[in-house]
């Protein structure tokens, strides 16, 4: 571990090491390449700020694999959340960057890990104040399971089997971390 990464709690379980994540990535990559050769209207937008360094390594392989610029955006969902009157904090907004026009295109929406599907609801409502997307596509790293909403991925890295009180955190190198997913426990998660 170098000097500038960051400490893991030890009672952290990785359940997904940095070589999985590469290869989840590429495959990723791949099949959203695989599903439609046009890749003409093509975009990739990340979910801040779980699924921004997802969506930038995805976006990077597809145009390495394609030799070929595609589109990419960011898009906050922060006022387009459903817990924001449950708190008493003002919401921190990180600003929405989506240099080309979602009307029309093929978007693949990214995130980190998919829950309970109210971070992928907020993202579509922000997704059509900005356009008419042709088609919208959902890319996870890692799926946990426990939906509240009928959403599903159209790819997903890995499936994680988890109990609905415990947590799941990825870490990536552009957050000063050694690349994982983590899995924390119920009972473990009040000793951090």
């Amino acid at each position: 571990m170098s000097d500038q990464e960051h400490h893991i709690p030890d009672f952290w379980k990785e359940v997904v090491d940095a070589e999985t994540i590469e290869r989840c990535l590429t495959r990723i990559s791949y099949e959203i390449v695989e599903k439609d050769r046009d890749l003409q209207k093509l975009a990739l937008v990340g979910i801040r700020t779980g699924g921004e360094f997802i969506a930038q390594r995805i976006h990077q392989k597809i145009q390495e694999i394609e030799n070929r610029e595609v589109p990419f955006g960011v898009i906050d969902i922060t006022l387009y959340r459903d817990d924001l009157s449950d708190s008493l904090e003002q919401p921190t907004l990180k600003g929405t960057d989506l240099p080309f026009s979602l009307s029309g295109h093929r978007i693949v929406l990214v995130d980190d890990v998919l829950y309970t599907g109210r971070t992928v609801r907020a993202a579509l409502d922000a997704i059509i104040d900005f356009g008419r997307p042709a088609l919208v596509e959902l890319a996870v790293l890692a799926d946990r399971g426990h939906r509240e909403l009928p959403i599903r991925p159209d790819y997903v890295g890995k499936n994680l089997p988890t109990h609905k009180d415990d947590f799941v955190r990825v870490r990536l190198r552009e957050g000063g971390y050694t690349d994982g997913i983590y899995l924390i426990q119920a009972h473990d998660a009040k000793k951090g």
